[in-house]
């Protein structure tokens, strides 16, 4: 007896590359003995919307868009109270956590992964009465991610994030902070702070660390300190992205939970969209919490 599968995706994630796959992809789904329901997004918002308000007579969730596709799609899972397995068909200009999940660029070969692969459960993230996925971040470039338009994203790919970064570095800011976690308390300055789940942010592999693991409680946090000049900054980009970590201008630490104070609100982005204006966070560890499907031992990942 075949199976219901919803599937969700954005038409224009990633200079559009589903739009020429579609068919071939829904084929790949129906031929794993599956009835596809189709659900394109339009806005921001629609696949929260539609994993959260889901029929209970779907066993399975595939979407596909880029990782922000992805965490509205978990988060809907998450508020609906109700598990189900989610395949995912990256389709955005990075595709951060796909790279984590070692799932391939080819959209034919991802979609054959979501409905034959195995189920890996993963954690996620809870960001006070939000969650995400992969990281939450503040500071210095993530404002980039939410107000570089679409268009230029699916031009430039990750480079649109540096291109704008690089533009606006004379005029950074930094966050005077209260970070709390286990028994320890730092207070400092901070130009950018991300609490991560994943082995690639913006495209960088490994900018997390050397020894991540996607399931076992605990983020990885990286807290860049206030620098004194534009060579001191130039540094410290160059030891973020070598993974050299410089004890004189960052924290570098693994953590369950952890909580940030701060005297005036401070914007936040969440697996790459806005996450809100806020004086204080609590970013819990939700433990194996999502099963997600990935290659099985011995697939190619090509």
């Amino acid at each position: 007896m075949k199976k219901d599968l919803l599937f969700i995706y954005n038409p224009n994630a990633g200079k559009g590359r589903i739009r020429n796959r579609l068919m071939d992809i829904i084929a790949v789904l129906s031929r794993a003995g599956y009835v596809v329901t189709v659900s394109p997004t339009e806005k921001h918002g629609d696949a929260m919307c539609a994993a959260r308000d889901r029929d209970p007579r779907f066993s399975m969730i595939v979407c596909s868009g880029g990782d922000g596709t992805l965490d509205e799609v978990v988060t809907g899972i998450l508020a609906s109270g109700r598990q189900i397995p989610v395949g995912y068909i990256p389709a955005g200009s990075t595709n951060d956590f796909a790279v984590s999940l070692r799932l391939p660029r080819n959209m034919l070969k991802a979609a054959e992964i979501a409905v034959n692969g195995r189920k890996y459960a993963c954690d996620a993230g809870a960001f006070n009465q939000d969650s995400f996925v992969y990281i939450a971040a503040f500071g210095l470039l993530t404002e980039v991610s939410y107000e570089t338009p679409q268009e230029i994203k699916n031009v430039l790919g990750h480079l649109a994030y540096l291109l704008e970064g690089m533009r606006s570095l004379s005029a950074y800011r930094t966050y005077p902070m209260k970070v709390s976690y286990d028994d320890i308390c730092i207070e400092d300055e901070f130009l950018f702070g991300m609490v991560t789940n994943s082995v690639s942010v913006g495209g960088f592999r490994k900018i997390t660390g050397k020894y991540v693991e996607l399931d076992d409680g605990v983020f990885e946090v990286t807290l860049i300190r206030k620098p004194k000049d534009i060579l001191e900054l130039n540094q410290i980009m160059t030891a973020l992205v070598s993974r050299n970590i410089d004890a004189q201008c960052m924290y570098s630490f693994k953590a369950r939970e952890i909580r940030f104070e701060s005297a005036e609100d401070v914007a936040w982005t969440l697996d790459g969209e806005f996450g809100g204006n806020h004086k204080h966070v609590s970013i819990k560890n939700l433990h194996r919490v999502i099963e997600i499907m990935v290659a099985g031992q011995g697939e190619d990942k090509g």
